[in-house]
């Protein structure tokens, strides 16, 4: 059985965020060269900026949606997909992106907990769709017919994560909590280590960096997720 600081190893639970898509070419957030240079966050990703300008979200969203088009996965997401397709046991990803690089790095089990760019979300009647290409508040919901109630369905400041109940139960359950290109910032997701360790669990982080919770982690490699991830997965799947 797969052994980790010789602790067996039965149930994984992984965690992304932006440094696992940073690689593959897309800008992120909290880089000095990033998104959010460009755009104050409460100019964007509110319910109250979306009330206050619609069309600066939509226009961003969208360029966001589009840029998906110029990347493709890199070698992190497709070991991720490895590991989840060859390790013994079980193995649950959470992603805090809302890209669809993971998908289509061969990953056939994502929980995108905030949500997902090519996903859209009708207020009138609740339903989430797929995005057939740029939409605005003049776009009809295929599922009501209803027009100028969709929105991005992405998850925003001061808005509860998708499927929680599912993350944290997993957490409690797990014998591996591994964390990959995350900030340690942004809560929930920053917590999630602390959720693992009262489990019992091991935990690896991986970053270019030290992150805010690198200190309640067992083991912290440092470098590009294409590399350290890769060398992770080879080491468990060998064992």
């Amino acid at each position: 059985m797969t052994q980790v600081n010789g602790r067996p190893i039965n149930r994984i639970v992984i965690l992304t965020g932006a440094g696992v898509s940073a690689e593959s070419g897309l800008a992120t957030f909290r880089d000095s060269d990033g998104l959010w240079e460009k755009h104050d966050p409460m100019e964007i990703a509110t319910p109250e900026a979306f009330e206050r300008d619609p069309a600066l979200v939509y226009r961003f969203y969208n360029a966001r949606r589009n840029q998906l088009q110029d990347v493709e996965p890199n070698e992190a997401h497709r070991s991720f997909a490895r590991l989840q397709s060859q390790f013994s046991g079980d193995v649950f990803l959470v992603t805090q992106n809302v890209d669809d690089l993971h998908e289509r790095g061969g990953s056939e089990q994502v929980c995108h907990m905030h949500g997902q760019l090519n996903s859209m979300l009708c207020v009138a009647c609740s339903q989430a769709q797929p995005v057939p290409g740029d939409y605005d508040g003049t776009t009809y919901c295929p599922a009501c017919g209803v027009a100028g109630k969709l929105r991005p369905d992405i998850v925003w400041f001061g808005e509860i994560p998708y499927q929680m109940d599912t993350i944290v139960s997993m957490l409690r359950n797990c014998d591996l909590f591994i964390a990959a290109g995350t900030s340690g910032v942004v809560y929930p997701a920053a917590g999630f280590v602390q959720e693992a360790l009262a489990a019992g669990a091991q935990t690896i982080e991986i970053n270019r960096e030290v992150s805010e919770v690198t200190g309640y982690f067992h083991q912290q490699r440092c470098g590009v997720a294409s590399r350290e991830v890769t060398a992770l997965v080879e080491e468990l799947l060998a064992d």
